[in-house]
């Protein structure tokens, strides 16, 4: 049988559970200082961060490629 595994390290994430390891991972704070945009620096939440993510799609390639970086510091936890 052929296996047809995606590469796409992003295949099948969601973006809540890719926002929800930065955040646990870095915190708002870092998150805030990695990518400057408003809804990781003023009164940051995952809800907010979701709807301004979906929204906007420079900002959601940011945290997306903050992501793929991040993924072998997570793998070693």
């Amino acid at each position: 049988m052929e296996n047809n595994k995606s590469k796409d390290p992003l295949h099948g994430v969601t973006l809540l559970n890719i926002l929800d390891q930065l955040v646990l991972f870095y915190g708002f704070d870092t998150l805030g200082e990695l990518i400057k945009i408003k809804c990781f620096t003023d009164n940051p939440s995952i809800k907010s961060s979701l709807n301004f993510l979906r929204k906007t799609d420079w900002a959601r390639k940011k945290v997306e490629e903050l992501y793929i970086r991040t993924l072998p510091k997570l793998n070693k936890e």
